[in-house]
């Protein structure tokens, strides 16, 4: 098996058992990122330097004979909306395009505190506002199970460089399904924690209400590895906090499927694909119950009222005065922001930007976003009652099979479809994990399981049985 290969564990079992150096491991990756990372454009920067000092610490404390954690040595990649300290940070945005990060965000001092090599940076829609990675002011990353096709997005440059062997695991951000939907269409794994089980401080802000950080990685004992590494409490942000899971793990466990999430227009093969798999779950001795969430038709109007309204907000900060890109030959104040913004920011950053003033302008602000923010409780509460009768929920991840670049970039509504089964969750705030559960031709098909708040060990659980039977 080459080394590029390795999962955490094997990576972990191999340094551990010395029969190769984390210098050796993080240069096997380092020169197939060289070599390869032009056809699928996954990174856009590498720290060659930095990586190799990491990794010549681990070797070090492995030397003198040191207990480590299990990510000591394992080489992972960043999302462009974390702060790296030294390394460029541009949320994939021209106007952030020379901008090097002055601090480590949290999870990334997590990461470099349990001895992890950061390899370098990696693609995303622009300031995560995309389903493809297409929106990236760099240019659109490609899916390395057919490079014909986007990756997903917005932390398509993550899960890219997961499945196509760049790196061992990754981290993603998560605003309406940017961690799951790039996960499911590369057919990798991975977690959208529950909202405050992972530190936001030293992420590019998007909507504040709905942004959570989490792993891509090949297995889900991988990304359970990531999880626990960076989850936790933050003084730099008060929405982060300890926990224990509300529920025990068990051997069999009540699921529901969702009956909204089975509807006319999904693809027929992900729908055969993600039953199948639950049929093989149900044989294992698992319940399987309709269960009902009523208020899922509302869920994408609800969600592009209130993330366009948080990112009209965030995003004022970047004016061309104090931040990235500053257009020179202004006449006056206003002409350096309408002029730096106008040029700096992408066609979908500014859509989204307007559409979020528009919402927040006097005359509107009840009619929409007080309004979207009562359908937000109500459609927090259908997951609560479901809660009360199922362990978790198990539905697909997306309604469509990975697309073909340029196919869509150009309907905003269609990209935003993309999504349908992703928003929910974030905007109710639970943890959902998303995994490979068989493929339709060449392409991977994925399912999320979705469970209560701070219940992500069942999740892990629950996870495991069901990639076990592939």
């Amino acid at each position: 098996m080459e080394l590029t290969d390795l999962t955490i564990k094997q990576a972990g079992a191999g340094l551990s058992e010395k029969k190769f150096s984390a210098a050796e491991l993080a240069d096997a990756y380092l020169d197939k990122i060289e070599n390869e990372n032009e056809k699928i454009f996954a990174f856009l920067g590498i720290d060659r330097g930095g990586a190799l000092d990491q990794a010549k610490t681990v070797d070090e404390k492995i030397k003198k004979g040191e207990a480590l954690p299990p990510l000591a040595g394992i080489p992972m990649a960043i999302k462009d909306n974390l702060m790296v300290d030294g390394m460029r940070c541009t949320s994939g945005s021209k106007i952030l395009e020379n901008y090097i990060a002055p601090y480590d965000a949290t999870v990334v001092k997590k990461l470099k505190q349990n001895f992890a090599v950061i390899l370098g940076k990696t693609n995303m829609d622009e300031f995560a506002m995309g389903s493809s990675t297409e929106t990236s002011a760099f240019g659109p990353t490609r899916n390395p199970r057919d490079p014909e096709r986007v990756p997903g997005g917005s932390s398509g440059g993550s899960a890219a460089a997961v499945a196509g062997n760049l790196c061992v695991a990754a981290l993603g951000s998560d605003t309406g399904g940017s961690i799951r939907q790039p996960a499911c269409f590369c057919g990798v794994v991975g977690l959208k924690p529950t909202y405050g089980a992972v530190s936001r401080y030293g992420c590019t802000a998007y909507a504040s209400s709905l942004d959570q950080i989490g792993p891509l990685a090949k297995t889900v004992a991988d990304a359970q590895t990531v999880f626990e590494a960076i989850r936790g409490a933050d003084p730099m942000d008060g929405t982060a906090v300890d926990f224990q899971g509300r529920s025990e793990e068990k051997n069999k466990y009540r699921i529901g499927i969702p009956k909204e999430y089975f509807i006319e227009g999904i693809d027929p093969q992900i729908e055969a694909a993600v039953k199948k798999r639950l049929a093989e779950f149900e044989k294992q001795g698992n319940e399987l119950v309709e269960v009902s969430l009523p208020h899922a038709e509302y869920a994408l109007a609800c969600y592009y009222i209130i993330a366009t309204s948080e990112a009209s907000a965030n995003l004022a900060r970047f004016d061309g005065v104090r931040y990235g890109f500053s257009h020179q030959d202004a006449k006056d104040l206003a002409d350096i922001y309408s002029q730096s913004r106008g040029r700096g920011f992408g066609s979908e950053v500014r859509r989204r930007i307007m559409l979020g003033t528009y919402v927040l302008s006097a005359g509107y602000y009840d009619a929409y976003y007080v309004r979207a923010q009562k359908v937000r409780s109500l459609i927090k509460r259908d997951f609560d009652r479901a809660f009360e009768i199922v362990d978790a929920i198990v539905a697909p991840v997306s309604p469509v099979l990975p697309f073909k670049i340029g196919q869509i970039v150009d309907d905003p509504l269609q990209m935003y479809l993309a999504d349908i089964f992703t928003i929910s969750i974030n905007l109710a705030g639970v943890p959902s994990l998303a995994l490979p559960c068989g493929m339709a031709g060449n392409l991977p098909v994925g399912l999320q399981v979705i469970g209560k708040h701070f219940d992500e060990s069942v999740l892990f659980s629950i996870g495991r049985s069901l990639e076990a039977i592939a």
